[in-house]
C-alpha cells in the first residue's frame, strides 16, 4: 500500500483536470512537488515539463510518463440551454450517456450531467443502440443559451467528475490513471535516485503533454531533451477480467508487476538490462510481445533524431479509458524501485547499440 504522502500526490494528480491541450493543472502539481528536488526544472511550448538531476559523466536518461487524460469540448450551445460536444482523445460513447462531469472554465468547474433518455421512453428496438457521440449533451441545469453563455465558453474542456479510491486488496480506482500514475511513478524514481546521493546518469524526468491526440509531447520534448536512452511509462491492457481475451496480449495481471514490452519498438539491450535488474532486486516482472510500434510515446522517442535507445514499462490496468480505471498499488510501488535500481546501475560507458562493430 502507498504511503499516506505518496497516495496524497497521486490523488492530486489523478484529480487535476488535464484534458489533452489543457494539461497545466497537472503540471502544477508535478512542478510543486519536483521544484525542491530537482537541480533544474524546464518546460516548452508545448507544455511539457522537465525536471533534471545532474549525473557524473554517465548516459542521459529520459523517463516520460504523460499527463493528458481523455475528455471532451464544449462546442455548441441550443437556445434551450443544452451543451453538444466533442471527444478529447478516445472516448467510450457506450459509456458518456448518464455520467456526471465538469466543465473547466476559466471561473473554475460546473458542474453538469450528460443526459440520457429514460428506458421507459425508448422503442425496444432502439434499446441496445449506442448513442453516437454527436447525438449526446450537457444539462447543467441552465434554461437558455444566454444563462449557459455566462458560465460557459465554447472549446471549454470536460472531465467526468470522478476521482481516486481505494478498493479491496491494494487496488485503486479512478479516471485518468491513463497515465497520471505514469509520471506518478516518474516522480518517485527522481525521489528515489535523489535519495541515494544520485547516479552517474544525468536523469531527465519528463510529463509529457498530448498523448492521447498523436503522442506530440513526446515526439517534441524527445527532439529538444535529445537523450541517450529513454523509457516510458505507461497503461498496459490487464487481461485477467472474464471479458478479455488473452491470447492477442498476453497473460497480463493486475498485482503481478510492471510489464516489460519487447518488439521493434524496443531496444534489445535496454531490454536485457531491465530484466537483469528486475532478477538482482527481486521486482516481479510480466513480460509481453509487441509486434508492432506500441502507440505510445516509446514510438515517438524511438524515432527522435537519429534514434533513441528505448523501453516501455507498462502497468497493468482494467478499464482503460472509463471513469473506473483499476489497477494495484504494489505494481506502481514495483516499477518505481525498478526504474530507480536501474537509473543507479548504469555506468558512464553504457553501450545501447545492437550491433557491435569489430
Amino acid at each position: 500500500m502507498l504511503p499516506d504522502t505518496e497516495f496524497k500526490l497521486l490523488k492530486e494528480l489523478v484529480e487535476a483536470p488535464s484534458p489533452s491541450g489543457f494539461e497545466t493543472p497537472a503540471q502544477r502539481v508535478i512542478q510543486h512537488y519536483l521544484a525542491p528536488l530537482a537541480d533544474q526544472m524546464t518546460s516548452d511550448v508545448m507544455g511539457n515539463l522537465m525536471a533534471t538531476l545532474e549525473g557524473r559523466g554517465g548516459p542521459r536518461v529520459m523517463l516520460a510518463g504523460h499527463c493528458d487524460e481523455i475528455g471532451f469540448m464544449a462546442q455548441y450551445v441550443t437556445d434551450e440551454g443544452f451543451i453538444y460536444f466533442g471527444a478529447i482523445g478516445g472516448v467510450d460513447p457506450h459509456l458518456s450517456p448518464g455520467q456526471r462531469i465538469n466543465i473547466q472554465t476559466k471561473n473554475g468547474p460546473v458542474k453538469g450531467i450528460i443526459g440520457k433518455k429514460a428506458i421507459h421512453l425508448i422503442e425496444t428496438k432502439d434499446r441496445d443502440t449506442v448513442i453516437k457521440l454527436k447525438d449526446q449533451y450537457i444539462d447543467i441545469g441552465c434554461s437558455s443559451r444566454e444563462e449557459v453563455e455566462k458560465l460557459v465558453q465554447i472549446g471549454d474542456p470536460i472531465t467526468f467528475s470522478v476521482g481516486l479510491e481505494r478498493l479491496q486488496n491494494g487496488r485503486l480506482t479512478s479516471r485518468a490513471l491513463d497515465d497520471k500514475m505514469g509520471v506518478f511513478i516518474v516522480t518517485q524514481v527522481l525521489a528515489g535516485v535523489k535519495a541515494a546521493g544520485g547516479a552517474e546518469a544525468e536523469l531527465i524526468c519528463v510529463s509529457t503533454v498530448q498523448e492521447e491526440v498523436g503522442l506530440r509531447g513526446g515526439t517534441t520534448s524527445g527532439y529538444g531533451v535529445n537523450p541517450d536512452l529513454a523509457i516510458v511509462v505507461e497503461v498496459t491492457h490487464a487481461t485477467d477480467t472474464p471479458d478479455v481475451e488473452a491470447r492477442g496480449i498476453g497473460r497480463v495481471q493486475v498485482g503481478k508487476g510492471p510489464v516489460l514490452s519487447r518488439g521493434a519498438n524496443i531496444n534489445p539491450v535496454l531490454f536485457n538490462l531491465l530484466v537483469e535488474t528486475a532478477a538482482k532486486e527481486q521486482i516481479p516482472l510480466q513480460i509481453i510481445g509487441a509486434p508492432r510500434a506500441t502507440g505510445t510515446d516509446a514510438n515517438a522517442l524511438q524515432l527522435s533524431r537519429g534514434g533513441v535507445a528505448t523501453a516501455l514499462l507498462g502497468i497493468p490496468l482494467r478499464y482503460m479509458h472509463t471513469p473506473v480505471e483499476l489497477l494495484a498499488e504494489s505494481d506502481l510501488q514495483a516499477a518505481s524501485r525498478l526504474l530507480t535500481a536501474f537509473v543507479l546501475r548504469l555506468e558512464k560507458n553504457q553501450s545501447f547499440l545492437p550491433l557491435c562493430l569489430e
